[in-house]
């Protein structure tokens, strides 16, 4: 069993390896990747990507990328592809190939099929002056001195190469479309990136009670007001105006310096600059604002200024978003 030293010493030589390669690979994108992002979009169809073996897992994700940022895409195994799944490709699609070698049996019985089709091919390989290198319409250089493996065989440095072209790429038709974060918010609805993205915080009061006392209410129906609405505040309004608020924080701090409190007004304890947020904002903003102000909950309000309702931090967690 090797030291535990020799495994962090490969760990880092593994990392050197890949980033090293990725840090030249900056230094291959030529004309023909312009050429190719400039052709995508103004492409009228899809992309279709292809690769054979660990290729294949790169290409997969290389359409993941590129659907989740505005750029249809579809994945088409390349052993499949000679085997029927050539119906996939449509008179308008580019078809991006990945291979390391350029050479394998499978991408040299598909590319004249496509070519046949009059189907433009984006090539990433490795090997530029390979059989797909050569036949593809744009080459795009994926060369790497040697694999991360210390055989130099199995698939690491050459396969991050192509998933990081295949990033470049999609990031630079992002940039040319203007694709923005509502653009983004659109194709990821779930989970708490989308949520950030398009949840608002009139979505967050929805179930939320309304709390609200006037400013001459007795401190023990503040109380009950506070209690009986489970948000730890009520707002105190003035012809639906919010004019001051007042926590359980507030109370606590009253009945720990006096228990006399029947007279006692809202207005005694209230304080008088609440922190409130329109209830068309975004929740990330609300998130914000209660950071930044140390708080757990604000007042919402409406365009006439209006109270309307609160969101608490607890809404945040129970939608991800915090």
């Amino acid at each position: 069993m090797k030291k535990t030293n020799s495994i962090i010493q490969t760990a880092k030589e593994t990392i050197l390896i890949e980033s090293n390669a990725l840090a030249n690979l900056a230094n291959l994108v030529d004309n023909d990747f312009e050429e190719a992002v400039k052709f995508i979009l103004n492409s009228k169809g899809r992309v279709i990507v292809t690769g054979i073996g660990k290729s294949a897992n790169i290409a997969s994700k290389i359409v993941a990328t590129l659907n989740s940022t505005g750029t249809p895409a579809i994945f088409m195994h390349a052993a499949d592809a000679i085997h029927g799944d050539l119906g996939n490709v449509q008179i308008d699609d580019v078809v991006i190939c990945l291979s390391k070698s350029g050479n394998t049996p499978e991408i040299k019985v598909l590319v004249p099929l496509i070519k046949n089709y009059g189907n433009k091919i984006i090539a990433i390989t490795g090997n530029v002056d390979s059989y797909l290198g050569e036949h593809a319409d744009f080459t795009l250089n994926a060369y790497i001195e040697k694999e991360a493996c210390p055989n130099n065989l199995a698939p690491t440095t050459s396969t991050t190469a192509q998933l990081v072209l295949g990033d470049a790429l999609a990031i630079c038709l992002l940039n040319l479309k203007g694709f923005t974060s509502k653009d983004f918010a659109k194709y990821h609805p779930g989970g708490a990136l989308g949520k950030r993205l398009y949840l608002r915080v009139s979505d967050l009061m929805a179930k939320n009670e309304i709390p609200k006392v006037s400013e001459t209410d007795t401190i023990a129906k503040v109380i009950v007001e506070i209690s009986e609405k489970r948000l730890g505040v009520t707002a105190v309004v003035s012809k639906e105006k919010i004019i001051g608020i007042i926590t359980d924080g507030d109370i606590r701090r009253m009945l720990s310096k006096t228990t006399q409190i029947a007279n006692f007004k809202a207005k005694d304890i209230m304080g008088n600059t609440p922190k409130t947020i329109h209830q068309d904002a975004m929740a990330i903003e609300a998130l914000e604002t209660l950071e930044n102000n140390n708080i757990t909950q604000i007042l919402v309000i409406n365009d006439k200024k209006n109270y309307v309702g609160v969101v608490h931090l607890h809404d945040l967690i129970k939608e991800g978003i915090f």
